[in-house]
This record gives C-alpha cells, sequence and structure tokens, in this order.
C-alpha cells in the first residue's frame, strides 16, 4: 500500500577510505517508527562519501518502490546533506555522478527534505551497512540494531527541486524582513505589469582598475580607475544616458572607483543629484585584499575552500557575503522607498551586485561564483512596491571599448 511521507535514514562507511566499503538504509513510517524497508550492500573499495551517496540512493529508491509522495532523507554525512541541499559544491569528479542520480530520484517525489542528524541516530543504518562489510568478508552477523521512535522533522533543508529551494529561502528571508517586501514571495504571474508604477534600477559596476586587470581581490582598499577604466566609464556614462533620460539621482559606493564612474554619469545626464551610501561599498576581503586566487590557494587553502563553500564564511579578518546581503538589502529597500515609480542609478562593485541580483533571480548561492560582472558593465531590474521583480538585464557591455 502507498504511504505519503516516509522517513530515509541512511548511512555508508569504508574500512579505510578508500577501503571495503558499504551501505545501509532504512525507510520507516514517520509516526510509528515502523521499519518499511532495509537496503544493504557491500560495494567493494570505494571512499566513506561514496558509501554514504550509495545509501541515499538506495533508500530514494526505496521509497519510490513504496509509492511515497513525500522524504524526509535524514543522514550523518554533513558532507552529503549540505551538497543535496546545494549549499555546497561537488568538488570531487567521483561524487558527481552519484549526486546527480541522487537528483533524479529527488525529483520522483513532491518533496524531500534533508536534515543531518548525529551519528548515534543513525544506528540501524550503520548496522546495516557495517553488517554488509561483515558477511562480504567472511565475519559473522552483529546483532541488529534495536527499533526505536522516529523523532520529528527538525532541520530542514532544500530539496534538490530549485523551485521548492526557492520557495523555502523566501520564506526564511521574509521572516526576517517582513512580509510582502521580498520579490520570492509575490505569487507567480505572466501577467504584464505597469513599468511606470515601479523603482528601476540601474546598476553599474565600476569601471575597471589595475587590480581588476591583474584580477586581483579589490575590496575596502581605494584603488582608482586605470587608463583604460576612464575610457569604460565615458562610455558607461553615454550608455546610462541613453538608456534613462530620466533619473532621480545616481548613488554609489564611496570608493573612487564608484565616485568617479558616478560622477561620469551625473556629467552625461545633466542636473541630477549625486550621493553616496556606504552599504554599496565592496565587500571587505581583510587578509586578502590585494592577492591573487593563486595566492590565496597557496597561503590559505582551509580558508578559502571554506568560504568558497559558504557565503556565512568571512576571509580572515574580512566580511562574509551574508553580511554584504544584508547591506544590500538595506539600502535597495531605502531607495524603493525613497524613489517609488523613479529611477535611480547604482554604481556599486561585484559582490553587491551580485547579491541584489540573485536575490533579485531568487536564486541559490552558486548564482555568486556563476555569474560574471565586467567592469563598467550594467543591470537592470524593476521593483515595484508589492515586491514583484523583474530584471531587464544583466552585465550588459555592448557599449565598452573593444581591447
Amino acid at each position: 500500500m502507498a504511504v505519503h511521507t516516509v522517513v530515509i535514514e541512511a548511512d555508508g562507511g569504508s574500512r579505510g577510505n578508500p577501503g571495503p566499503a558499504g551501505y545501509g538504509a532504512v525507510v520507516r513510517d514517520p509516526a510509528s517508527g515502523e521499519v518499511l524497508a532495509e537496503r544493504s550492500e557491500a560495494i567493494g573499495t570505494a571512499t566513506n562519501n561514496v558509501a554514504e551517496y550509495r545509501g541515499l540512493i538506495a533508500g530514494l529508491e526505496a521509497a519510490a518502490e513504496l509509492g511515497a509522495a513525500e522524504v524526509d532523507a535524514r543522514m550523518d554525512s554533513k558532507l552529503v546533506v549540505e551538497q543535496m541541499c546545494g549549499r555546497w559544491q561537488i568538488k570531487h569528479p567521483g561524487l558527481r555522478p552519484l549526486a546527480a542520480q541522487a537528483a533524479a530520484l529527488v525529483g520522483r517525489f513532491a518533496a524531500v527534505r534533508f536534515q543531518w542528524i548525529p551519528r548515534e541516530r543513525n544506528r540501524h543504518a550503520d548496522a546495516l551497512a557495517n553488517a554488509a562489510m561483515d558477511a562480504a568478508a567472511g565475519k559473522p552477523a552483529r546483532a541488529a540494531a534495536p527499533t526505536r521512535a522516529v523523532e520529528p522533522s527538525r532541520e530542514v533543508a532544500a530539496p534538490d527541486s530549485p523551485a521548492r529551494a526557492l520557495a523555502r529561502e523566501a520564506a526564511a528571508r521574509a521572516a526576517t524582513r517582513g512580509a510582502g517586501s521580498d520579490p520570492a514571495t509575490i505569487p507567480a504571474s505572466w501577467e504584464p505589469r505597469p513599468s511606470d508604477t515601479a523603482t528601476r534600477l540601474i546598476l553599474v559596476r565600476h569601471g575597471e582598475t589595475e587590480f581588476t586587470a591583474q584580477r586581483r581581490y579589490s575590496g575596502r582598499g581605494d584603488v582608482p580607475l586605470s587608463a583604460r577604466g576612464r575610457a569604460q566609464v565615458r562610455a558607461v556614462a553615454a550608455r546610462v544616458a541613453a538608456l534613462a533620460p530620466s533619473v532621480a539621482a545616481v548613488v554609489s559606493s564611496p570608493l573612487s572607483r564608484c565616485t568617479a564612474t558616478a560622477e561620469a554619469i551625473v556629467e552625461a545626464l545633466g542636473d541630477v543629484p549625486l550621493r553616496t551610501a556606504g552599504d554599496l561599498i565592496e565587500c571587505d576581503f581583510g587578509a586578502w585584499e590585494g592577492r591573487t586566487f593563486a595566492e590565496l590557494r597557496a597561503d590559505w587553502p582551509g580558508e578559502l575552500d571554506a568560504w568558497l563553500a559558504s557565503t556565512h564564511v568571512a576571509p580572515p579578518d574580512g566580511e562574509s557575503f551574508t553580511e554584504v546581503a544584508a547591506r544590500t538589502i538595506r539600502v535597495t529597500d531605502a531607495l524603493i522607498e525613497a524613489y517609488p515609480g523613479e529611477t535611480v542609478v547604482v554604481v556599486s562593485h561585484v559582490s553587491p551586485i551580485k547579491l541584489v541580483l540573485r536575490d533579485a533571480l531568487s536564486a541559490d548561492d552558486a548564482f555568486l561564483h556563476r555569474l560574471y560582472l565586467d567592469a563598467a558593465g550594467i543591470s537592470v531590474l524593476d521593483r515595484w512596491p508589492d515586491g514583484g521583480v523583474a530584471v531587464r538585464s544583466i552585465n550588459d557591455t555592448a557599449h565598452l571599448p573593444t581591447p
């Protein structure tokens, strides 16, 4: 008989990492804790992570065979949970096919919620994995793990469905920002909105600096425009004037590479007020200021990996992207309130503009690493008073002189 919701507990292990490996998976009724299915297998020589993914796949397959519509998947592998939630990148090539297979299985359910649990709460699946490895090694079977009641789901993470993931992310942001203020909480609609009631934000990245050309991290250091950057600024100013002949204000980061860009735009537009906003300043890269990615990889390999894996992690003595995002939300909300139905040019840096676009598109954090923004590139978005959003363009560079 088909069940609506099941709990999967999955685990895998390797005796040697890599070494003889196996997995175990238990499917339970969430109300009674009754075991509905068990899966286990020795898989030869493999790593812990491979075995853990195999356990998840086996559990999802068993849940699908039972006809479940929703799944609470619980594992003591932080790596698998975070990767399936989309918060950690899958860097090891051997795990990518397994993650893709698991993702395809997730798509067969109406909802899948991933949760990390301590190892002591995953003993049944662990025992199944060890029994499979023991059997493959010719060892006697161990005593079975006792059946226990299933605890209610607590930490719920996104499934591998982008739409469901974004819905949960939007709900979390709405809880802290107020109902109706987040674009992702607005009901989806194909109905065209009147553009004259929206506040249009023309997002301009500053012109090139020497650090830009050398691909160095440039945060709070006040690096001026290069000769090429000054040429780009003249081009972007003319482009902005053509895009928006009527502008209520130009608002800029206080760093000189931005204010110089903003001043050129004001000159092209005519009588338009220019003001600075500290919340538009670039991320503080701390000890990484002025360094290249190769230098970070050589000198801070662990810190770099942690930073790339989570927007909550800051560079040494620096600022996390989560902190930058709080600033960009604050400043964009203030602009929408101050200039309803008008056009505002916002001159800022890579990180703040990426975060504004991430939130406007309700994208996940992987968006930040996949989006490229050129110096003096233009992005345009509209925001309505009810939180509705339309992203008109991203990284328009047609105006820039060729190298």
